[in-house]
């Protein structure tokens, strides 16, 4: 039985979009997630119209210098996403603040390698939850995750993502050469182009988490694993090298979304629990309109495991 839990705030488009251009009060609290639990949200910005008043309303959310970023870019496509990845992230967090936090209020910094982080303003009358988030986007979908305390890494890739050159050619330019090995000896053009985004959306979601980026932390410098009979990929760093600020003590979870999208989340393991079950990886999955509606997901046709998760 498909379990839908939606908040919609009026049924009707006028009234929506009177309410939206005039409130600007934090959403409805969400419970902050467990220890080794990871929530995600995500937009399809095909169900949000682009000349509606819900897009005024989220520009209005965004900082001057995240609406200066906007304008630059060029194409309308662009700017919408653009919007949209902005809002997702400040309407997320801003859920696990116990409703006392507007999304428009919170401000960001970039780490070491440029990965956002909460900026807490000293002052705030809030208890200030750990938050760890990333985000991850296409030009069909939006996604962002949470978790408490440790680093996250997502990634999202279209299923029909198409390559220029052979995904061969690809995989010799950017993967090991075990990782290279390891999808030329599939001999089915569509299963190997199944395994290589597989590949390409983990190796994204680690060097996210670890906070590198791709610059920072080169694919051909690790290798991943894939797993087999739903066990999780694992990976280790090669030998020759440079193997500065990478982490070999990394989860990995990967998924279907929308029979359309791969999603890779990595975490690093918790060293305080030996148990592999408990230090599994667990996930939750909300599909949103941010200030209208939200449906979670998990458990429905919609999200389809592949390995990894609890």
């Amino acid at each position: 039985m498909l379990r839908l839990f939606r908040i919609r705030r009026d049924m009707l488009g006028s009234a929506v979009s009177r309410r939206l251009s005039t409130t600007r009060s934090p959403l409805p609290p969400t419970p902050l997630p467990h220890r080794r639990e990871v929530h995600l949200w995500y937009i399809k910005p095909e169900e949000i119209n682009d000349s509606s008043s819900q897009l005024k309303h989220y520009m209005d959310l965004l900082s001057p210098s995240e609406k200066r970023d906007v304008s630059s870019l060029s194409g309308e496509r662009l700017q919408k996403n653009a919007i949209l990845a902005r809002t997702l992230t400040r309407t997320t967090l801003s859920r696990y603040c116990d409703g006392r936090v507007d999304p428009g209020s919170i401000k960001f910094r970039k780490g070491l390698y440029g990965k956002p982080e909460i900026m807490w303003q000293d002052g705030d009358n809030i208890i200030k939850p750990p938050l760890q988030f990333n985000l991850s986007h296409t030009s069909s979908l939006i996604a962002c995750a949470v978790a408490l305390e440790t680093p996250i890494g997502i990634d999202v890739e279209e299923k029909k993502r198409q390559t220029v050159k052979s995904v061969l050619a690809v995989a010799r330019r950017y993967f090991t050469v075990s990782e290279v090995e390891y999808l030329a000896a599939i001999p089915y053009p569509d299963i190997q182009r199944k395994e290589f985004i597989q590949l390409w959306t983990l190796k994204e979601a680690y060097v996210k988490a670890i906070g590198r980026g791709f610059s920072g932390a080169p694919f051909k410098n690790f290798t991943i694993v894939m797993g087999s009979d739903k066990r999780a990929p694992k990976m280790h760093i090669e030998a020759d090298s440079d193997c500065e600020g990478l982490a070999d003590n990394c989860q990995f979870a990967l998924m279907e979304l929308n029979s359309s999208h791969v999603v890779a989340v990595c975490m690093e393991r918790d060293q305080e629990i030996s148990d592999d079950e408990k230090n599994s990886l667990r996930l939750k999955v909300w599909r949103t309109i941010p200030l209208i509606e939200d449906e979670l997901v998990s458990g429905t046709e919609t999200v389809n495991y592949i390995c990894g998760l609890s």
